[in-house]
C-alpha cells in the first residue's frame, strides 16, 4: 500500500515557474514507479510525465516536454515535478501516481496508487 500526498500547486503568471512534489508512504517507494498526471475543468485526465523506480529513465508528453523536468529522491520518499514557462493551458489539477515495477506507464489504467490532486492555475 502507497500513500500520496501532492504539494506545491498555487497561482502563477503565464511564463513563470513551480515546483510540485509528491510525498510517499511506505518503505518501498524505490520500487514504483511514478507518474504526472493533469486533469483540467471538463476534460479527461492526461499524462504529463513519468519516471523509472531508479530515475534513470523519464518520458513526456509533447505538450510539456523541454518545459518540465520529473525527477525522484528515493531516500525522501518523494518524486518532483517542475515546471517551467507555464502557460494558461497548463491550468490544471496535478496528480502523482505509482505503480508497481520498474518500468513507467504512460496511461491513468495502469497506476495502482494515486494522491489527491494539487492545483495549478496559470494566469496570462
Amino acid at each position: 500500500q502507497v500513500q500520496l500526498v501532492e504539494s506545491g500547486g498555487g497561482l502563477v503568471q503565464a511564463g513563470g515557474s513551480l515546483r510540485l512534489s509528491c510525498a510517499a508512504s511506505g518503505r518501498t517507494f524505490s520500487s514504483y514507479a511514478m507518474g504526472w498526471f493533469r486533469q483540467a475543468p471538463g476534460k479527461e485526465r492526461e499524462f504529463v510525465a513519468a519516471i523509472t523506480w531508479s530515475g534513470s529513465s523519464t518520458y513526456y508528453a509533447d505538450s510539456v516536454k523541454g518545459r518540465f523536468t520529473i525527477s525522484r529522491d528515493n531516500a525522501k520518499n518523494t518524486v518532483y515535478l517542475q515546471m517551467n514557462s507555464l502557460k494558461p493551458e497548463d491550468t490544471a489539477v496535478y496528480y502523482c501516481a505509482a505503480v508497481r515495477g520498474g518500468s513507467y506507464r504512460l496511461r491513468v489504467s495502469e497506476y495502482d496508487y494515486w494522491g489527491q490532486g494539487t492545483q495549478v492555475t496559470v494566469s496570462s
